[in-house]
C-alpha cells in the first residue's frame, strides 16, 4: 500500500473482503487514515475517508443569528419582559377606562395623554441617546415604569382609582418611552455590529409580536378572574425583571459625534437635516406616519368592537389581541429571514395588507371572523413596522441613529390627530364606519406610494 503521506490523487485503494465481497476504500485526505468500526468479516486494514461537510444555512437558519450574541440576548429577553408588561397595560388600561366611563371619547383622551409627551419629547430623547450612556437611559426609564405600574395596581386595589389617574399614568409612560426607545434602538448596532443590525431589529419586532400574542390574552384572563389590580402588579414585576436583565449589558458609550456638543437645538437640527439630505429617509418616515395614523387607532378602540359589536368580555378581547400577535410574530420572522431583496416592495405590500384587514373587520361584524382577520392585521402591521424601522436604521449614519429613531417615534406622538377624532366619531357614527373609512384611506395611500415612489420600489 502507498505511503500515507502521498497526495490524495495518488493514493492507492485498499481492498478488503467483507462477507465475501470485495470492498474498496480510499485513503483519507491529507494522508490520514482512520479505522472503520469493527465489522464481522472485515479486515483491520480497512480505512475510510473523513469528509468535512458544511451544512447549508437556509434563510430560516439565519433568522436567529443575532441571538448568538450574549449581550443582545440579554437586551432581547429584557425587551420581552418589558413589552409583555406594556401590552398587558394597553389592554387592561383601555378596558378599565371603558369599564369605568363607558365612553369612547375618554378612551381617546387617555391615549392622547400618552401621545402628547411622545410628540414633544422624542427629539430631546434622541439627542440624549446620541450623547449619553444608553444602558443608563434604559434602566432609569424601566425602573420608573415598573414603579408606576405598582402604584396603579395599589390604587385599583384600594378602590381609589379614577380615569384621571390613568391619564396621568399615560402621560408619564409616554415621556419614559420617548427617552427609552431611541436609546434601545440605537444601542443595537453597538451590540451586534453593522452586519447583523437588520436581523437584530427584525428579531426585536418578532419578540414584540410574540408578547402581543401571549401577554394580552394573559392580561384578559387575569383581569376577568383575579381582578384588574393584579394585572398591574404583574406588569410591575415584569418590568423590574427587565431591569435585572438589562443590568448585564456592557456600557457602550456614545456612538455619535454629538457626545461633546452642548447645543441641543443644533443637534436636533442636524438630525432633521440628515433626513432631508437623504430623501429616502424622509419618504420612509412619512410612509410610517401615514400607516400609523390610519392603522393604529383600531387597536385603541377595539374595546368598542368587543363590547358593543361582538358582545364579548375582556378575555375575548385578550384572545383577539393575542391572535393579532400571532400574525405579527409570523410577519416579523419572515422579515428577519427574507434577506436584502424586495424590502421596499415588501413594505408597501405589508401596509396594503393592514388596510385590507381594517376594511374586512369593519365589513364583517362577527367575532369568529374577526379572530381570523386579526392574524392578517398582525402580519401586515408587523411587516410594515419591522421593514420601516430596519430600512431607516440601515440608511441613517451611526452618529444620527438616536435622533432619526426619535423622529420615527413622532409617529406615535401624532397618533392623537387620528385616535381622538376616531374616538369621537365612533360615539356618533359607530366603530365599523370609522374603521372602514381608515382602511380604505390606507389602501389609497399605499397605491399612491406604489405608483409614485420608484426608488422605494427598487429599495433592497
Amino acid at each position: 500500500m502507498p505511503d500515507a503521506s502521498a497526495p490524495l490523487h495518488n493514493s492507492a485503494r485498499s481492498a478488503t473482503s467483507v462477507g465475501g465481497m470485495s470492498a474498496v476504500t480510499p485513503t483519507a485526505a491529507h494522508g490520514r487514515r482512520e479505522s472503520l468500526p469493527s465489522v464481522e468479516g472485515a479486515s483491520s486494514s480497512e480505512v475510510r475517508v473523513r469528509i468535512p461537510v458544511r451544512l447549508p444555512r437556509g434563510p430560516w437558519l439565519k433568522t436567529f443569528d443575532s441571538l448568538s450574541n450574549r449581550n443582545f440576548l440579554f437586551l432581547w429577553v429584557g425587551m420581552l419582559f418589558l413589552m409583555a408588561g406594556t401590552q398587558m397595560q394597553m389592554l387592561a388600561q383601555s378596558y378599565l377606562v371603558y369599564d369605568i366611563t363607558g365612553s369612547a371619547s375618554v378612551l381617546g383622551i387617555i391615549n392622547l395623554g400618552i401621545a402628547v409627551p411622545m410628540l414633544t419629547i422624542p427629539l430631546f430623547g434622541g439627542v440624549v441617546a446620541d450623547r449619553f450612556e444608553k444602558k443608563t437611559i434604559i434602566q432609569v426609564a424601566q425602573i420608573v415604569a415598573g414603579s408606576l405600574a405598582l402604584l396603579i395596581g395599589l390604587a385599583i386595589d384600594f378602590e381609589v382609582i379614577a380615569w384621571q389617574h390613568l391619564l396621568l399614568s399615560s402621560m408619564v409612560t409616554g415621556g419614559l418611552w420617548a427617552f427609552m426607545m431611541p436609546a434601545r434602538q440605537a444601542i443595537i448596532p453597538q451590540l451586534v455590529g453593522q452586519e447583523k443590525t437588520t436581523n437584530a431589529i427584525a428579531l426585536n419586532a418578532a419578540g414584540i409580536s410574540g408578547t402581543t400574542m401571549a401577554a394580552p390574552a394573559l392580561a384578559g384572563g387575569v383581569y376577568t378572574f383575579i381582578g384588574p389590580w393584579n394585572v398591574f402588579y404583574l406588569i410591575g414585576a415584569l418590568t423590574l425583571a427587565a431591569v435585572v436583565l438589562t443590568s448585564f449589558l456592557p456600557r457602550t458609550g456614545s456612538a455619535g459625534t454629538s457626545a461633546g456638543s452642548t447645543n441641543v437645538v443644533r443637534d436636533i437640527a442636524d438630525g432633521i437635516s440628515h433626513v432631508w439630505q437623504r430623501r429616502i429617509l424622509f419618504v420612509l418616515l412619512l410612509m410610517g406616519l401615514a400607516a400609523t395614523m390610519l392603522a393604529m387607532p383600531f387597536r385603541f378602540i377595539l374595546p368598542v368592537f368587543v363590547v358593543d359589536i361582538y358582545r364579548q368580555g375582556p378575555d375575548s378581547m385578550g384572545l383577539l389581541v393575542g391572535l393579532m400577535g400571532l400574525g405579527s410574530m409570523l410577519g416579523s420572522l419572515y422579515v428577519a429571514s427574507m434577506g436584502q431583496r424586495y424590502r421596499g416592495i415588501g413594505l408597501i405590500v405589508a401596509s396594503f395588507m393592514s388596510g385590507v384587514g381594517l376594511v374586512l373587520v369593519a365589513a364583517i361584524p362577527v367575532y369568529s371572523a374577526a379572530a381570523v382577520i386579526m392574524v392578517l392585521l398582525g402580519i401586515g402591521d408587523s411587516g410594515r413596522q419591522a421593514l420601516n424601522q430596519t430600512l431607516i436604521i440601515e440608511l441613517a449614519s451611526p452618529e444620527y441613529r438616536g435622533r432619526i429613531m426619535s423622529l420615527f417615534m413622532l409617529n406615535y406622538g401624532l397618533m392623537p390627530l387620528s385616535i381622538t377624532p376616531a374616538g369621537y366619531l365612533t360615539d356618533y357614527l359607530g366603530g365599523q364606519t370609522v374603521i372602514g373609512f381608515m382602511g380604505v384611506a390606507l389602501i389609497c395611500v399605499m397605491v399612491f406610494v406604489l405608483l409614485t415612489q420608484a426608488r422605494l420600489r427598487r429599495l433592497s
